[in-house]
């Protein structure tokens, strides 16, 4: 029987989401703790690839185990257990045996935390930067990301991606109000993007060349120039990975299966 299981992490510590030699990932760190608890080996594929020091509010990856014999919620509580402090279950749920947590999903969606204060306790999930933002200026560039699919200038270079077409429901930036651990003058913003896929460091992408455009050094016109260029080396660059967040992802109701165990 396949399973999803609905994850989060601190992704501080990790090389990212992906299994790979010589480095700790949050994938094997997984496979390891569930094939030590029920004792066999299993394997776990995620909904996507999250890079070095990416967090997760919501990452899915689904498995199969057959003849499961404890009821999912336990199953749910032994692994949380047994991972690492950084890594938490939140829930194991039966899906359909077509079910795929990477193609299956209809959307994503990512966001990105910034701030002009000296962060505190959330220094490790946000990017400080010295200056205010034009926040209504980097609204109206978001816009422009509506007109397009090909986003080839804000993915990684010389990636195994067949297709550079991505489809953005979502963009859009917010102010929040600072919390008590930082200065009442500080300015947080928050980045939202929702898609059916990203690319390779797409979003990291994005939110490098919408700061040009927030300083004042990028017009609204060249941000879509950028985009209609197809080249990656015309774009802003990749801001630092501990602010980007996957927050949540979405499926189809008839990938689960609505029965007890």
């Amino acid at each position: 029987m396949r399973y999803f299981i609905y994850l989060k992490y601190d992704g501080t510590d990790y090389h990212g989401w992906q299994s790979q030699p010589n480095a700790v990932s949050v994938q094997e760190t997984i496979e390891k703790k569930l094939s030590m608890l029920l004792r066999r080996e299993l394997t776990i594929v995620g909904a996507g690839r999250t890079d070095a020091g990416v967090h997760a509010s919501c990452m899915v990856a689904h498995t199969e185990i057959e003849d499961l014999e404890m009821p999912l919620d336990q199953l749910t509580f032994k692994l949380n257990q047994v991972l690492p402090p950084d890594i938490v279950t939140n829930k194991i749920v039966r899906v359909t045996p077509q079910a795929h947590a990477r193609f299956s999903a209809t959307s994503r969606t990512y966001r990105y935390y910034i701030t002009t204060g000296k962060p505190l306790y959330n220094r490790q999930y946000t990017m400080r930067i010295f200056e205010p933002l034009d926040i209504e200026l980097m609204n109206h560039a978001c816009a422009k990301l509506f007109c397009y699919e090909d986003f080839t200038s804000f993915s990684k270079l010389h990636t195994d991606t067949k297709t550079n077409i991505c489809h953005i429901e979502e963009a859009f930036w917010i102010r929040k109000e600072p919390d008590a651990s930082e200065a009442p003058d500080s300015e947080n913003y928050v980045f939202t993007i929702k898609a059916d896929r990203f690319l390779r460091n797409m979003v990291r992408a994005i939110v490098g060349t919408l700061l040009q455009v927030g300083k004042h050094k990028m017009t609204v016109k060249q941000f879509a120039e950028v985009i209609e260029g197809k080249n990656r080396c015309i774009a802003g660059d990749s801001v630092a990975a501990q602010g980007l967040f996957l927050e949540d992802i979405e499926y189809p109701e008839e990938c689960f299966v609505n029965e007890p165990f």
